[in-house]
């Protein structure tokens, strides 16, 4: 027997479903993760229509299904217009939506997460063209950091040596893993072990000093922009660090970017599918009238 239900949801994904229907997952305030059919939304007079739209919060009521839930009725509370205007901030909503959606559980409450996915889209939605790549890695670290697992930057995850990037070495790399949770010295010994470290090592999947599986490499401007943003204290009511932006150019964003896209991908064990477009949408067009004249 069916079962009525009400929630307040934002949509994360959508695809087609049958003739004129769409298939939605939408992260719920009070459910989680939901899978829900919208009936009849491609129609052209649809109620459902405009509702049934990529990131726009609804009020639902929803009938359960033994596979799929349906949507009943639905209130529109919020929209983000701006987000399928500009092809760099639709990009970067989609992967956050990603990241998210890795995260979310279906059953149960998701309000931080639900909060902080929001919080997100507005920031997003509210950036000028060049604070796009800043909200982008700065929601990726703040995603990973409600997980628990944001990368580890300022200390070296085997031989727990601080690290002090020489922005003036352009040569100088740190690899950056998943494995480890984080930067990892590329060469150089480790620091001398305890017998308490030892027995510990023995015992660990990836021991003090060996060679971890590593994701990339970060220059000296990457790793210290990482640092700057410092994960480990990020909050999810953070602002945007925008001073950072004009200290760093695009190029060590955009390095920043794919570090902690393969960290991401390597520890959920799933591809972030909106990043294929991330270069494209990053890379600075060309000056015309230089060419031209």
């Amino acid at each position: 027997m069916s079962r009525t239900y009400k929630a307040t949801g934002i949509n994360l994904k959508s695809m087609p479903f049958g003739e004129a229907d769409r298939l939605l997952t939408i992260l719920t305030r009070e459910q989680g993760l939901v899978r829900a059919v919208a009936p009849g939304c491609r129609k052209p007079k649809s109620k459902l229509g405009g509702r049934s739209a990529l990131f726009v919060v609804n009020d639902l009521m929803l009938v359960q299904g033994r596979s799929l839930d349906k949507i009943a009725q639905a209130e529109t509370l919020e929209s983000y217009p701006g987000l399928s205007q500009n092809l760099a901030k639709l990009t970067t909503s989609q992967y956050l939506a990603e990241l998210t959606l890795y995260q979310a559980l279906s059953g149960q409450p998701q309000i931080e997460l639900w909060d902080l996915f929001c919080q997100q889209l507005t920031q997003l939605q509210n950036a000028t063209p060049a604070q796009v790549p800043c909200c982008l890695i700065h929601g990726t670290l703040k995603l990973l950091a409600w997980a628990g697992i944001a990368p580890q930057v300022h200390t070296c995850c085997a031989t727990h040596q601080p690290l002090n990037p020489p922005t003036s070495n352009p040569t100088w790399r740190v690899g950056f893993s998943a494995g480890a949770g984080g930067t990892v010295t590329i060469t150089g010994p480790p620091r001398p072990r305890t017998a308490i470290q030892q027995a510990a090592e023995q015992a660990s999947a990836y021991p003090l000093g060996a060679d971890y599986r590593v994701q990339g490499k970060l220059s000296a401007q990457e790793l210290a922009l990482l640092q700057d943003l410092n994960p480990a204290e990020i909050q999810p009511a953070s602002p945007l660090p925008l001073p950072l932006i004009a200290t760093y150019p695009l190029v060590i964003w955009q390095g920043v970017e794919s570090a902690l896209r393969h960290y991401a991908e390597a520890y959920f064990d799933r591809p972030i599918r909106s990043a294929a477009l991330i270069d494209t949408c990053f890379t600075p067009l060309p000056d015309l009238t230089s060419v031209l004249s």
